[in-house]
């Protein structure tokens, strides 16, 4: 190899390991580049039309205004908040006291239609009222009853085989729901999004809550706080777990 060859190789090495220093300072300066979301929501919120953000997979979205209600196609809080939900792409853990909105029952569900993990805890009184989502949750996406199993012959003897596999994704089978069982209220009110983004504050998902109520609502990227919060949703899930349950009858709550 020449002197020049040896030169090129040289420059190439030194310009490879300068680059590799720089490295962690370019991926420092990028991820500042971009601000933890901070966004924080009033209610109640303007009645506007939502139509265009709760369109089914697999159907035409056009814009709001193609909507022939007579609703204002503006942004509200309600309308950012959804969009803050249906910004999911692998999981959703949701802690509601109340949760009767049919704007965002929809949108829970068209997540889990996404194959979108969702996960819900709620309390035990307020999921039975009328008009509760819940009910609607569980049933969401679940598959109709399998076939009988087929009966074949296997080595002189009749085996049956189940021709329904285990469903591949969450898409398939109803959202998971928990709810308590002691004489407290189940009052938290807090959503985590992809593990990465918390929504919490003072908002019962319900109708009467978002169009009349001074309520707020807090959207934010921050490590910690999300840590925490998944930690509490994480005990929460795993005390409400139904084969725990007594099943022995209880004191009227308290109010």
């Amino acid at each position: 190899m020449g002197l020049s060859s040896w030169r090129l190789v040289v420059a190439a090495g030194a310009g490879f390991a300068l680059a590799l220093e720089a490295l962690p300072w370019l991926v420092r300066w990028l991820l500042a580049g971009r601000r933890p979301r901070r966004e924080v929501l009033f209610f109640p919120s303007q009645v506007t039309c939502t139509e265009a953000l709760l369109q089914t997979p697999g159907l035409p979205s056009g814009p709001p205004s193609g909507c022939p209600c007579s609703l204002p196609h503006s942004e509200s809080s309600l309308s950012r908040l959804l969009r803050a939900l249906l910004a999911a792409r692998s999981s959703l853990e949701l802690c509601l006291f109340a949760f009767s909105s049919p704007q965002l029952g929809r949108a829970v569900q068209l997540l889990h239609q996404r194959g979108v993990r969702v996960r819900v805890i709620t309390d035990c009184d307020y999921m039975a009222l009328n008009g509760s989502q819940i009910g609607l949750l569980r049933k969401a996406g679940k598959p109709p009853p399998p076939p009988p199993p087929e009966v074949f012959t296997r080595g002189g003897a009749e085996v049956a085989e189940d021709l329904v596999d285990a469903p591949a994704d969450w898409s398939k089978t109803g959202i998971q729901v928990r709810h308590d069982q002691d004489l407290g209220y189940m009052h938290h009110k807090f959503a985590i999004i992809d593990k990465k983004v918390l929504i919490t504050g003072s908002l019962n998902w319900t109708t009467q809550a978002i169009q009349n109520n001074r309520e707020n609502v807090l959207i934010m990227e921050d490590t910690e706080y999300v840590r925490l919060f998944l930690e509490e949703f994480e005990r929460i899930w795993e005390e409400f777990d139904p084969t725990k349950y007594s099943f022995f009858p209880q004191k009227q709550r308290g109010h």
